[in-house]
């Protein structure tokens, strides 16, 4: 069996557009959620695997490379933007991974419309970038609860003191 994982990366909104509109057309129910996704790890495969269960399509919004830094600070992200996108298309419950290079994803989401916006339950609904859009186009802004102490930067520090 022979997969093209990178049929599900997308570099603009423009190129994921056709297959959006097939997937509406399909009454699909279309689950976005977005992130840097710099070293992944299980709090990210746990979040991607339940966001994926609360629909049939799952898109993820990927920060470019420039807002990973923007974001994250100097020496971020550690993989670069063809290593982040490869790794979150390989995975089997990702249907498309598009990259977005604004600080937040909330004109990609603007442009997909999901039916439900997913973010950790870090946040509050108010304060996940696209909510108000996604609530007032008829869909729903969930959180997902967090697999605890796991996180990027706490990867990036215990590394940091191995020597």
């Amino acid at each position: 069996m022979k997969f093209d994982i990178k049929t599900k990366i997308y570099t603009d909104f423009s190129s994921f557009e056709p297959l959006l509109k097939k997937w509406k057309s399909d009454n699909e129910t279309i689950v976005f959620t977005n992130g840097c996704f710099d070293l992944i790890h299980l709090g990210h495969v746990d979040s991607l695997l339940n966001a994926a269960s609360l629909g049939t399509k799952l898109i993820v919004g990927l920060n470019s490379d420039e807002s990973v830094r923007l974001l994250k600070g100097k020496g971020r992200p550690i993989l670069n933007i063809e290593a982040r996108t490869t790794l979150l298309a390989a995975f089997a419950f990702v249907d498309a991974v598009i990259v977005f290079s604004e600080e937040t994803p909330a004109g990609l989401i603007a442009d997909i419309l999901p039916d439900l916006l997913v973010k950790g339950n870090e946040y509050a609904i108010n304060e996940i970038a696209g909510y108000d859009i996604v609530i007032k186009n008829g869909g729903q802004v969930k959180t997902l609860e967090l697999v605890p102490g796991v996180s990027t930067t706490k990867m990036i520090k215990k590394i940091k003191n191995l020597d």
